[in-house]
């Protein structure tokens, strides 16, 4: 086959023809020949694998810069394209599950069947039927001169920060402040965008104040009624066990989880990688970079929730963790038997943990 006009070529690759121009304007998907007269695109046959990835790649929504980059890599590599994709579509996953979360969240608050009546007497009335027990802290660790981790634990409010930069000890504390702040003054539908707000502050803060090598990541989880609304930046984390079961209910923003999604890095390999602390995201001052996840995750009783900061999961295997959340007896004794687990290991980083259980009145 020869040359194929705009038209054969749309009509073989299932894309339009105005998608055609509007593809090579951004250099998507060049013609292989214009003609110089009629200004004609003119399109060949091998073009039409590249056009109909496209075509796909559209059709699930991804980004056209993001597009260009996977079709880039698929002419070279197919296989490490396919995977490129698998992470982008586990993130999209990821996403809709928190806003499937908040949509939730909103038609309950919203309309008027009983699920979602009265936010403020739901909230009431499950804080009468369960109440949370929690205990915090934080050590220097046996390596680091200065203790940059703040950990916070209240009857409604779990936080832990983990400072750094010459000014990381401030930054840390002056996040979790701005959270505590909160306890008493947001509640119902006013959780998300309260937090949002004081992260938004903080960062803010951060960017004005510090010499600009100085931030700090934050995991937080503030209660409402019966629902934790979660805010998280950076690669602090939240665990819960339920059921014996533990899980990581927050994602890491580093460099390796994003080689770990997709798929060029494992979870084993990313424990010794020489750029395993590099953040992508943290409340630095920099718009860029404190965009936090938001969420609002269910609570049950006797749920543990368990907030620390690298400086446990680095050096306390998953299976210890899940031992000492399994068999502790208070919140309390979690936190001091953890914080005594990373200091064994040899305490290189500072450490903090938040526990807390949901409990029953």
């Amino acid at each position: 086959m020869g040359e194929l006009t705009i038209g054969a070529f749309a009509r073989a690759s299932r894309l339009s023809p105005k998608a055609l121009r509007l593809y090579d304007e951004l250099g998507l998907l060049t013609p292989a020949r214009v003609d110089g007269t009629t200004g004609y695109r003119y399109y060949v046959e091998a073009q039409l694998p590249r056009a109909r990835l496209v075509a796909w790649l559209r059709r699930v929504g991804m980004p056209l810069a993001r597009i260009g980059e996977v079709c880039d890599l698929y002419e070279t590599d197919p296989p490490a394209a396919g995977l490129v994709i698998g992470a982008y579509w586990a993130r999209v996953e990821t996403e809709t599950a928190a806003r499937r979360d908040l949509v939730t969240f909103l038609v309950d608050q919203l309309s008027g069947n009983p699920a979602g009546k009265g936010v403020e007497e739901m909230s009431e009335m499950s804080m009468s039927e369960m109440r949370m027990r929690y205990a915090a802290g934080s050590d220097r660790g046996l390596v680091r001169p200065v203790n940059q981790d703040t950990a916070y634990a209240g009857a409604r409010l779990l936080a832990v920060a983990d400072g750094f930069g010459a000014e990381g000890a401030c930054a840390s504390g002056a996040a979790v402040d701005a959270l505590v702040a909160l306890e008493e003054s947001v509640r119902g539908a006013d959780v998300l965008n309260g937090l949002a707000d004081a992260v938004d502050r903080v960062n803010r803060g951060n960017g004005e104040g510090s010499s600009g090598d100085s931030g700090t990541t934050l995991t937080a989880m503030l209660w409402t009624g019966s629902r934790l609304a979660l805010v998280h930046v950076g690669d602090t984390r939240a665990y819960l066990l339920r059921g014996g079961e533990v899980s990581r209910i927050t994602h890491d923003h580093t460099l390796v989880q994003s080689m770990i999604d997709a798929g060029s890095l494992t979870a084993e390999e990313a424990m010794s990688h020489p750029q395993r602390a590099l953040l992508l995201r943290a409340l630095d001052g920099s718009a860029d970079h404190a965009r936090p996840d938001l969420r609002l995750h269910d609570v049950l009783p006797g749920d543990r929730y368990l907030l620390c900061s690298d400086g446990l999961f680095t050096v306390v295997g998953p299976d210890d963790i899940r031992h000492v959340l399994s068999t502790a007896a208070e919140p309390a004794d979690a936190v001091s038997e953890l914080i005594a687990l990373a200091l064994a290991e040899g305490g290189p980083d500072n450490v903090a943990c938040a526990v807390a259980d949901a409990v029953t009145v």
